[in-house]
């Protein structure tokens, strides 16, 4: 067996942070079915009549269904969740075996510790239950920081999965907890045993009923969370989302093109209370009505579709009375894909919809914001792309595409000045000019992505991605801690039998603008600080190298190691917050 190929490709490095999963003969394998890994998916097309006791108990519910699925645009869920504090990680878990259930535990350098794992079982009536927990710890950067830094990482879930005559069910129950510190402090000195504790909690349940034919009812979403946090944040959030459809309509004008015709209905809710400084509070109440109608003819295909929206948004804070603001939106969506071949095929279309930004989902983009924020929705009022996409003889997938968008209150992040201006041994965790506030701004965003999967050997995957974004902002000269080129490449490479599995990927960063804060005592005001403040600070680029190894001693045992930014760079995710140096973790794996 020639051994260059592979060896050279995984010195290469390849990975995306934001790759796709795996595809064989463009189609999605899932191992579990739950509901991150359902998001992954979207289905284009079931054409199945309901039958008695259907799907036969002997057939497997995949072959019964023939559904056809394409990979969307979204990363690439792992489950080897990272820590904040260590930037890249990469997943030691490789699909090798078809086994549900396993425990694996690792230690290594910085006081790393991960025990993961997974249990599932199925039962009478195609009915499936599970559960999952994954804990991952480390003492943080005591060599660059005289104060805590240490971050444990907690996340357990029990799953659902009943397939009955007309449909598959899912539901999943989560909780997550994040116990880490506000650490990111450059322009003061504290003592060391200051306080910079944050911990949120997170509580989901998302419910999942699709219909195996799309005749009318296609699907049903229910979404709830609940956050809290340690300065007393409190917030709610549900979602439910009913799609109606008719798929497959032939029409007149020739055999070969049909008709799919979709209503989407979405009504979502959020309420957040801040207990904090201004405390602010926000409710929001937003229905959205999405018709779609595609034509298809073969591969090629015309969409059109629009979203109506209705917000009734409240705002208020602990020193003014509540806003309270009806808006409707109208949003355009087309797409148009002409297949010429397999290998290539153009696409063009124009996208825009409301979104609600949640104080949960901004702090999965940066956690160390301030436990006080207002939040506004985004309006994307339009976004047009044109692209080309392909495969090439099952080796080689790509897909390239140039966009131009208007977005209203896009969102990103400003670094915080001192509250409390006295010189003071006792301040606040969030008051050392070290967290952040989500800021809002108009403008048009440019963007080119590209991505490309080649598999040159059966066992052997090299994948790599690209994204270039340029905003231009009506009030900010810059947008802040926004990166203008993210790349990354990467690669999986199996061997002995698929008994040893080698995994790279190397993620590549521009820098980083942002704004700061240079902080001094009053010459003039005694026991004062005054703070000046520089509006285009740098925050340095980066590559993050990770290489990982899983061997399988035996079918049940196996043992895995990871080593995370080899390039041992102490670079900085936000200003003042820098991640983990060289790290090596080991351990063992029992599947069952």
């Amino acid at each position: 067996m020639n051994f260059r190929i592979p060896i050279f490709s995984l010195l290469m490095i390849g990975f995306s942070q934001s790759a796709f999963a795996q595809i064989k003969e463009e189609q999605l394998i899932l191992d579990r079915k739950r509901e991150p890994e359902i998001k992954k998916i979207e289905k284009k097309k079931t054409s199945v009549e309901a039958e008695k006791n259907y799907p036969p108990r002997e057939k497997k519910i995949e072959d019964s269904l023939n559904l056809r699925y394409t990979v969307t645009d979204v990363p690439a869920a792992s489950d080897f969740k990272t820590s904040t504090i260590q930037g890249e990680d990469i997943s030691p878990k490789f699909e090798a075996e078809n086994l549900n259930n396993y425990f694996q535990l690792g230690m290594g350098n910085f006081g790393r510790i991960l025990a993961d794992g997974n249990i599932g079982t199925k039962l009478e009536n195609e009915i499936e239950v599970g559960a999952d927990f994954h804990v991952l710890s480390t003492s943080g950067l005591k060599k660059e920081y005289p104060w805590n830094s240490k971050q444990n990482v907690g996340n357990v879930a029990a799953y659902l999965n009943a397939n009955g005559e007309k449909g598959k069910f899912n539901v999943i129950a989560d909780y997550g907890l994040n116990d880490y510190n506000l650490y990111g402090i450059y322009a003061l000195q504290p003592d060391a045993d200051t306080d910079l504790k944050q911990r949120t909690n997170r509580f989901k349940v998302n419910g999942y009923y699709d219909f195996y034919s799309n005749e009318i009812l296609n699907d049903v979403r229910l979404k709830t969370s609940f956050l809290g946090d340690y300065f007393n944040a409190k917030e709610s959030q549900a979602e439910i989302r009913v799609n109606l459809s008719k798929h497959g309509v032939e029409l007149p004008v020739g055999n070969d093109v049909v008709l799919n015709a979709d209503l989407g209905l979405n009504l979502e809710t959020l309420n957040t209370d801040f207990a904090i400084l201004q405390e602010n509070s926000s409710k929001f109440l937003n229905a959205t009505v999405a018709p779609q109608v595609t034509f298809f003819n073969g591969e090629s295909y015309l969409m059109f579709g629009s979203d109506f929206s209705f917000l009734n948004a409240k705002n208020a804070t602990a020193t003014t009375d509540q806003v309270q603001e009806n808006r409707t939106y109208w949003f355009p969506k087309a797409e148009l894909q002409f297949a010429a071949a397999d290998e290539f095929k153009f696409y063009a279309g124009v996208t825009g919809g409301l979104q609600l930004n949640s104080f949960a989902n901004l702090l999965e983009t940066n956690p160390y914001l301030l436990s006080d924020q207002q939040l506004r929705p985004t309006e994307t009022k339009y976004k047009g792309y044109v692209g080309l996409r392909g495969d090439i003889d099952q080796q080689i997938k790509y897909d390239f595409r140039a966009g131009f968008g208007k977005i209203n209150d896009m969102v990103f992040f400003r670094a915080n000045d001192l509250f409390d201006t006295s010189v003071s041994g006792n301040r606040a965790t969030y008051d050392y000019a070290n967290s952040f506030s989500a800021v809002y701004d108009n403008g048009n965003v440019s963007e080119v992505k590209a991505s490309v999967q080649y598999f040159p050997l059966a066992n052997l995957t090299l994948d790599a991605e690209a994204q270039f974004t340029k905003y231009d902002l009506e009030n900010y000269e810059h947008i802040y801690n926004v990166p203008l080129l993210k790349a990354g490449i990467g690669a999986k490479y199996s061997m002995l039998n698929k008994k040893l599995h080698l995994g790279a990927n190397a993620v590549f960063s521009t820098d980083l603008t942002t704004n700061s804060f240079e902080i001094r005592e009053s010459g003039s005001q005694p026991n004062v600080f005054i703070s000046t403040e520089n509006n285009d600070d740098k925050v340095g680029g980066y590559a993050d190298l990770n290489l990982s190894a899983e061997y399988r001693v035996h079918k049940n045992f196996s043992i895995f190691a990871l080593g995370n930014n080899l390039l041992n760079s102490n670079y900085q995710t936000f200003k003042g917050y820098k991640v983990l140096g060289a790290q090596i973790l080991g351990g063992v794996k029992i599947s069952f």
